[in-house]
């Protein structure tokens, strides 16, 4: 094995949290970090163009290219689970909508954690920080930070009357999705610069790489941990088929997300013993918890055809129609290949007696049977609606000790009542929206599902064969309070059992955000800097 160094730090995964925690801990000159990052540099042109995302998605150059284990709520399929694998992470291939979700999550999430410190009253200086929102700086939004919010640069006439169908059916509109409650309807706010994607690569990173404190290494497989008397000593990892060794003298963070930061600390013998143990991995310190509370939003796509109204199918299912869009990017950034994968937003309420929505729809002027398929030759729109809060919960646990070989990853999507009855009532209430009168000139026809499906029993089964992820895994290293057997970090991100050694990422969040969940990470990875800066600082 050879010898890579030593570092105060060493920040496992180069994604979001990754490109954040280096910025802000290599600001300090008297401590060195390394940053270690399995896939390779966000230099390809795809991951800079907006509808780019339709070819890094299922890319083994820029996903992990997960796979779920087949799923009896998705009526034994197995859907693809993509996780970003280069630098930015999943920020270089997601969908790029800035949303925080409500304050009640965080003000649960500080219940849960026992410290107030991660109310929405606390975390909000946070998110406004980093924030350079478009509107300029408020009480609610940040001016000059590096993660730019900026407005969509194009509109559709399908997803305005859509908007209008909401709103006649009681969903009214919103001018900000992001002020603690976000209720109604709006087009989607992006992480986007002049129509380019603004990953969190090109917005924390490259501007400090020059540092002679911060070293950044790609195609880097994380293997494992190492421990001397209980702490956190280095992490190993594979480098050109080398096996290498970087020492931590201060920490070692987790910054691997849901999927990966889970399986390094099981490899690492911190996890449930029985698993361990089957694999033959000796145990440091029994952490039930690790891998478990897997949670995430399940989108359940309802495709409508229409007519008398365009729809991106048309365009894009046209020579001519594809030349005109590459012109219009290229010459003014703007038109479809900018455009997020979704730009209509709706936050509702499945009952009106809830206090905050629990439903979230992306609604998109397009239609494809599955991702990677093309569009449907006909015009259409699809809207998409989630289960914001679900109580299914699912895990992640290693197969071995190869770090090459993905982990078994199950989300149990649809295993409660609870969750089969909302995705029942949420698709039955899309239809209201559809038949609203807004959009009856356009003869809104129901293709996905299917209107053969009626009964609150047959509505649970069709979400189980039109529901897919919408890829916010979150919670496999769930923050809490010592004393809850399932915590895996306490509420100074500190993993439970060892020290110098955190987990800085989405896979501490103890319940899912009600809404999309990339730069709640980065806040994540904000705290966690101040917190990690601020425990050296007291010795």
């Amino acid at each position: 094995m050879k010898d890579f160094g030593s570092f105060d730090y060493v920040v496992a995964g180069g994604g979001t949290a990754g490109c954040v925690l280096a910025n802000r801990l290599s600001q300090d000159p008297e401590v060195s970090v390394l940053l270690l990052e399995a896939g390779g540099k966000d230099d390809w042109i795809w991951i800079h163009i907006p509808v780019g995302y339709l070819y890094c998605i299922g890319n083994p150059r820029t996903d992990w290219c997960y796979r779920t284990e087949p799923e009896p709520g998705l009526n034994g399929r197995s859907i693809l689970y993509a996780r970003g694998r280069v630098l930015g992470g999943s920020s270089s291939i997601n969908a790029m909508l800035y949303l925080r979700g409500q304050a009640r999550d965080y003000d649960q999430w500080a219940e849960l954690a026992g410290d107030a410190s991660w109310s929405w009253k606390e975390v909000l200086p946070l998110f406004k920080g980093s924030e350079d929102h478009w509107r300029g700086g408020d009480e609610m939004h940040g001016a000059g930070g590096e993660w730019r919010v900026d407005q969509q640069r194009l509109r559709w006439d399908i997803l305005d009357r859509f908007a209008e169908a909401a709103s006649q059916a009681g969903i009214p509109s919103t001018e900000d999705f992001n002020r603690g409650n976000n209720s109604g309807g709006s087009k989607f706010e992006v992480n986007q610069r002049r129509g380019w994607r603004l990953n969190a690569s090109k917005a924390f990173l490259k501007p400090v790489q020059g540092r002679p404190n911060l070293k950044v290494v790609t195609g880097a497989l994380i293997d494992r941990l190492t421990f001397e008397g209980g702490r956190a000593s280095g992490v190993l990892f594979e480098l050109g088929g080398e096996k290498m060794r970087a020492a931590c003298r201060i920490e070692a963070v987790l910054a691997a997300g849901s999927i990966g930061s889970p399986a390094i600390l099981q490899r690492s013998g911190l996890g449930e013993p029985k698993l361990l143990s089957a694999l033959g991995i000796p145990v440091v310190h029994g952490l039930p918890g690790v891998g478990a509370n897997l949670q995430d939003h399940l989108q359940l796509r309802m495709i409508f055809k229409v007519s008398g109204i365009r729809s991106l199918n048309q365009i894009a299912n046209s020579w001519l129609g594809k030349l005109k869009m590459g012109l219009e990017y290229a010459l003014f950034r703007s038109g479809p290949m900018s455009m997020a994968p979704s730009q209509l937003g709706i936050f509702a309420k499945s009952d009106a007696a809830l206090a905050t929505p629990d439903l979230e729809y992306h609604v998109q002027p397009l239609s494809l049977d599955k991702f990677g398929d093309p569009l449907h030759d006909f015009p259409a729109f699809t809207a998409s609606v989630c289960n914001l809060r679900p109580s299914s919960r699912g895990q992640v646990a290693i197969r071995s000790n190869d770090p090459s070989e993905a982990p078994s990853i199950a989300p149990c999507y649809l295993s409660t009542a609870a969750d089969r009855k909302l995705a029942a009532v949420s698709l039955a209430q899309t239809r209201r929206i559809a038949a609203m009168p807004a959009l009856a000139p356009y003869r809104p026809e129901e293709y996905l599902p299917g209107l053969k499906y009626q009964t609150e029993e047959e509505l649970a089964h069709a979400a189980g064969d039109i529901g897919t992820t919408i890829f916010h895994p979150v919670g496999t290293c769930k923050m809490g309070r010592e004393a809850d057997a399932s915590a895996v970090v306490d509420s100074r991100l500190r993993v439970f059992g060892v020290s110098g050694l955190r987990v800085v990422d989405a896979s501490i969040m103890p319940t899912i955000t009600s809404g999309n969940t990339n730069s709640p990470s980065l806040m994540i990875a904000e705290k966690g800097a101040r917190m990690i800066r601020e425990d050296r600082l007291k010795k």
